[in-house]
């Protein structure tokens, strides 16, 4: 039976603008982490586009710890999908990667509906902290996107 995360979220900005949060790593970096962890802007990469790598490092704000994440671009559909993969950094022997789909529609009213799908070989345990992990995420980018 395969486990999966899924978070839908909408968000109060044009798809345009949260499409650019996604995709463009000061704007990433803004969003990804949730207290004591922030990720600062020079320790994100995106090669946005199939084939592409992407990286992103928090850092913990207490003691200074990190938490890197990678993988690579499988999908692009620009303004609307990006299916990545999430390997695990801290692991290098642990070959099996996460498959990370995240969809942007239009919710009317200058909204924007994301959802994000998680997939791979977690239990299912695993699966529910991350979609708590990324609900807090999108709380720091709801706060973001509020600010303009």
């Amino acid at each position: 039976m395969s486990q999966e995360a899924i978070i839908t979220r909408v968000f109060d900005a044009p798809r345009e603008t949260v499409w650019r949060y996604f995709t463009e790593p000061e704007l990433f970096a803004a969003w990804f982490g949730t207290p004591p962890f922030t990720t600062p802007p020079d320790r994100v990469e995106m090669d946005v586009r199939p084939g592409g790598r992407w990286s992103a490092t928090m850092v913990s704000e207490e003691d200074g710890s990190e938490l890197p994440f990678r993988g690579e671009f499988l999908e692009i559909v620009e303004g609307e999908r990006i299916v990545q993969t999430f390997e695990d950094v801290q692991d290098e022997t642990n070959k099996l990667v996460e498959t990370l789909t995240t969809t942007l529609e239009d919710a009317g009213e200058g909204k924007t509906r994301v959802t994000y799908h998680q997939t791979g070989h977690m239990r299912a345990e695993e699966y529910r902290a991350v979609e708590d992990g990324v609900a807090g995420f999108y709380d720091q980018l709801a706060e973001h996107l509020a600010r303009g």
